[in-house]
């Protein structure tokens, strides 16, 4: 990268490469601050799938950095957008270092896993500076071999990389509940009467980095109603059932992926409902996809008709009776049995979407963050 400008080049201008070196850095800082702010609890909620989608952002970076010898004339564009790229992976690696060693740190010993693990990253840095050194040695009397030598083992090097990033993430069981976690516990225990370990949940949970968990039928989604669907039959029935002392509601609803629609459960909470609430509701919805799809009821025979005395609206009703009062009979064996298999039930991690609560006023209903 000083080659590429000009440092050591007879006509090189000291402080121009010195103003390309610090807009460089400025310009990838301030990318930091704004990706760490408007990311907020997605370290917590997609944990893995931040920091992999990350680890490849970062080596796609360094092979950015790789070209800059060859376009000098771009430098400040190739490296400004290396290093927003490397900053972003910097932000993205701190903030979920402290959760993945505490998930390795079974007692309490949290200092120790961390120390470790800085030992790990320092002896993997000298050893990668020995070996950048050796092979410059070598190629010493070969200028041409020399400068094409890092774009010949950038790829192995990216690719083992990223290898064992993915491998070490699928050995990271966190035992905080998010809403994917406690959704496959969820349906675990209702299949199996029996709750499911971190190890096995994170198994099951994978790293998703092109997020196709939601690609189920009748996936689940905490939040609000769409607005352009929320005039359906079912969804006017369901806000006018509503009371006073109702924590969350539950409601059919539709989304789109492209141009593939999606039919969905949506669990919207109330602003005063605490953890506890957010598990009966889970536990609600879950067992009203599964009663959906025993019954193969599909949300065309819903999203249509009068809402008076329609024997659809009737069965809704009845399956959402049906499943709250079997979530209230089973709710407190399910959570004493959810701490005893060593889950952190006490919050529920959810996204900024999924915080989204409404609250009733003067009997209308207002969704508001």
């Amino acid at each position: 990268m000083f080659r590429a400008m000009g440092v050591g080049s007879a006509r090189s201008l000291p402080s121009a490469a010195a103003l390309n070196w610090v807009l460089k850095d400025g310009l990838g800082r301030l990318s930091r601050c704004i990706y760490t702010a408007s990311l907020g609890s997605a370290f917590d909620t997609n944990l893995k799938r931040v920091r992999f989608s990350t680890s490849i952002l970062f080596s796609l970076s360094i092979g950015v950095e790789l070209l800059t010898p060859a376009f000098p004339q771009y430098f400040l564009l190739l490296a400004t957008a290396a290093n927003i790229g490397k900053s972003i992976s910097l932000a993205a690696y701190l903030a979920t270092s402290s959760a993945i060693h505490r998930s390795f740190a079974i007692g309490d010993n949290l200092g120790e896993v961390s120390a470790k693990s800085q030992i790990q990253t320092v002896c993997f840095d000298n050893f990668g500076l020995l070996l950048a050194a050796l092979l410059n040695l070598l190629c010493k009397s070969n200028q041409s071999f020399q400068a094409g030598l890092p774009l010949a083992v950038y790829p192995i090097f990216a690719t083992v990389d990223l290898f064992a990033i993915y491998n070490g993430l699928k050995s990271v069981h966190l035992q905080t509940l998010t809403k994917n976690r406690l959704e496959i516990i969820i349906d675990t225990w209702i299949c199996s009467g029996c709750i499911p370990s971190p190890a096995e949940v994170s198994s099951k949970e994978g790293i998703d980095v092109f997020r196709q968990r939601g690609g189920k039928l009748w996936s689940i989604r905490i939040g609000c109603l769409d607005p352009k669907n929320s005039s359906s039959m079912v969804s006017v029935a369901t806000l006018k059932s509503l009371r006073n002392e109702d924590l969350y509601f539950i409601c059919m609803g539709e989304s789109y992926e492209g141009l593939r629609r999606k039919q969905e459960i949506v669990l919207c909470l109330r602003e005063t409902a605490a953890t506890s609430d957010i598990i009966v509701g889970l536990f609600q919805a879950c067992f009203i996809r599964k009663t959906l799809l025993e019954r193969k009821i599909s949300w065309s025979c819903f999203s249509k008709g009068n809402i008076n005395e329609d024997p659809r609206l009737v069965e809704w009703f009845n399956i959402v009776e049906e499943s709250q009062a079997h979530a209230h009979k089973h709710i407190e064996q399910f959570s004493a049995e959810l701490r005893a298999a060593g889950w952190a039930a006490n919050n529920v991690l959810l996204s900024s979407k999924e915080q989204i609560r409404y609250t009733m006023l003067n009997d209308d209903l207002e969704q508001r963050r």
